[in-house]
């Protein structure tokens, strides 16, 4: 995947098809449009994504902060998995953002070769979010592109869409989130040195300091899986400050590897969580906080082989 980046001047020669939008999180009915996109590259179209470097409401409402469920490292990465061809992340400037509707389809149609754009119903585009897939119909025999729009996915009656994915996280319904998304919700960093209590205890964990824009899961241990190096491997991930641990600690997600003990420090790993277990809690004692972790283990260690068994008992 080519991934284009830092500038306004992007540019491709290759015919292709085209999808928009901020993409936070790649969820299910995102799915639906990388589908889209996956028949028309076996047309013989490249596939690209255009996004923004910030989500567009967070310049032009500087009071809004909302939390990302995927950086855009994390974005890269996921779609890569998807096989995009281009990943556009243009930035977002003032010209930029004060640019009309059509103005931004010329620039994208004629920049982009593109043949077929695919977007939900509910993408909207240019000045004061004056454009929506209507005008990229009317705009169509123009500019020499098909487009097709794809329906909202919904559950339980309600479209899928980052906000509901960000607000079940910020619940703590981890499992929920993960439906929702269609994988595992996950944090991908460096693995950096920590204050060692971990190997003090017998308990070694993989420290990441999350980029302060993510949204995290709610402070607390978790039944994790990560990957390191193309492996996965089962482990317990606490999130929070390590309110038992002296002094002011970094918001970080710290993981006991089970079965691990290889030094990976420096090594960019992704960890995902998959069950909670219970709320970060502060302990009197070192000795009070290793009882619990190793209880903390054995339930994590339970659970992730029911997960294998059922992968495959699924299987047969």
């Amino acid at each position: 995947m080519k991934y284009i980046k830092n500038t306004t001047e992007f540019q491709i020669t290759e015919p292709t098809v085209i999808s928009l939008g901020k993409f936070d999180g790649i969820h299910r009915g995102h799915e639906c449009l990388m589908n889209y996109l996956a028949a028309k590259r076996k047309q013989g179209l490249k596939t690209v994504i255009f996004t923004f470097d910030i989500p567009p409401k967070q310049q032009v409402e500087e009071a809004y902060e909302t939390k990302v469920l995927t950086t855009n490292d994390e974005k890269m990465h996921l779609f890569e998995q998807h096989g995009i061809d281009y990943l556009i992340e243009c930035p977002f400037t003032p010209e930029i953002m004060h640019m009309e509707a059509e103005a931004f389809v010329e620039m994208i149609a004629k920049r982009l070769q593109v043949k077929d754009i695919v977007v939900g119903t509910d993408f909207r585009f240019g000045h004061n979010r004056k454009g929506d897939y209507q005008l990229l119909q009317q705009l169509a025999p123009v500019y020499g592109y098909d487009v097709e729009v794809v329906e909202k996915v919904q559950d339980s009656g309600r479209d899928i869409s980052s906000t509901f994915i960000r607000e079940e996280i910020f619940a703590g319904h981890i499992e929920k989130a993960n439906d929702l998304l269609g994988y595992d919700y996950f944090v991908q960093g460096i693995v950096v040195h920590g204050n060692k209590i971990g190997r003090t205890l017998q308990m070694p964990t993989a420290n990441l300091v999350p980029l302060p824009e993510k949204l995290l899961p709610p402070f607390g241990v978790y039944v994790s899986r990560t990957w390191i190096d193309g492996k996965c491997y089962g482990g317990i991930s606490n999130v929070g400050c390590k309110p038992t641990i002296e002094g002011k600690n970094p918001v970080g997600v710290e993981t006991n590897l089970f079965d691990f003990d290889a030094d990976i420090y420096g090594k960019e790993i992704k960890v995902e969580f998959l069950k909670p277990v219970r709320k970060e809690m502060k302990f009197h004692s070192l000795e009070e906080l290793k009882t619990q972790m190793q209880k903390d283990v054995a339930y994590g260690k339970e659970i992730v082989t029911q997960m294998l068994q059922n992968c495959v008992d699924s299987m047969t």
